[in-house]
């Protein structure tokens, strides 16, 4: 998915993590895309950029999609980052540069990794659910990994872990001995935790992580949160307590990515410079590819303004 945000920031570094454990409830950024989608921006915050590799994170849905287009991104670059599309309802069919074609349903991993560029475009089919509700996630790839080849994966079959009242999948990383199929460049997980009763999810202390609620409402180490909030956690807990019923919490993870990074729309760079040269390169450029199928003009790039470089936090 792009950045549909219609104002996105100037291009703004991010770096560090905190180093030990924290409790810090950050609200989530809504502004409305499309025909009117909502859609809450939960990374990245002024004072919360990334969480380990974790850069980007948007909820979006409940939405009744019957009688209104749905979803309808159309092709547009990323570079320097990973794309995890994870739907909780409803369905959406993935277009790339790589010629991929995937209809993609609930608790199904959609997995695009853009290694120096790719482009691609997600739309609900014609034959689609009433309910569209997910949330999409970007990784940024290292600097050992960025430069690399372009793919796509899709997985169907994800572990499961169970912990009394908590039934974490694995949506990708490593959780204890269970690990998502889907391919990743630095140490990290991404949990989507079903909660109904009482329980301790256990934790890499190694990590920094965070926790957003996907459905429900849920008490998050002792804090009860809804849908639009997210609760920062910090290092060094193994373990954080999770109660509600019949509820649905984002766990994510991972470990200090070391490096200064610099976002602005679809790009995940180094420098201002970078983000200047792949923003031309997807106007005028072949770097991307072209996306064949969608049934619509690419998307074009925001004007970009200056740059505004943010302090390591």
């Amino acid at each position: 998915m792009s950045d549909q945000d219609p104002q996105p920031d100037s291009p703004v570094t991010t770096g560090g993590a905190a180093a030990e454990p924290v409790h810090e409830r950050l609200e989530a950024r809504s502004f409305r895309v499309g025909d009117g989608t909502e859609v809450r921006r939960l990374l990245p915050q002024r004072r919360l950029r990334t969480v380990g590799a974790w850069c980007f994170a948007d909820h979006y849905g409940p939405d009744d999609v019957i009688d209104a287009e749905g979803m309808q991104v159309p092709p547009h670059p990323h570079a320097g980052l990973q794309t995890v599309s994870w739907l909780l309802e409803g369905e959406i069919v993935h277009r790339d540069s790589l010629g991929s074609l995937q209809r993609v349903g609930p608790r199904e991993l959609s997995l695009m990794t853009s290694g120096r560029g790719i482009s691609h475009s997600e739309e609900s089919p014609a034959d689609r659910p009433p309910i569209l509700y997910g949330v999409q996630l970007w990784v940024a790839l290292p600097e050992a990994a960025r430069h690399g080849e372009a793919s796509y994966e899709h997985h169907t079959a994800l572990p499961v872990v169970a912990h009394g009242a908590l039934t974490a999948t694995v949506v990708l990383g490593e959780h204890g001995a269970a690990r998502s199929p889907g391919t990743t460049f630095s140490r990290l997980v991404g949990l989507d935790v079903h909660v109904d009763g009482d329980g301790a999810l256990p934790l890499e202390p190694d990590f920094e992580h965070a926790a957003f609620v996907l459905d429900g409402e849920a008490v998050v180490d002792g804090d009860k949160v809804g849908v639009g909030d997210l609760v920062h956690l910090g290092r060094g807990r193994e373990e954080v307590l999770l109660s509600g019923e019949d509820a649905r919490v984002m766990v994510l993870g991972g470990e200090p990515l070391g490096e200064q990074l610099v976002l602005w729309w679809n790009f995940v760079c180094r420098s201002g410079e970078e983000v200047a040269q792949a923003r031309e390169d997807w106007e005028s450029g072949d770097r991307f590819g072209t996306v064949v199928g969608y049934p619509g003009p690419r998307l074009p790039a925001p004007p970009l303004g200056p740059a505004r470089l943010l302090p390591r936090s």
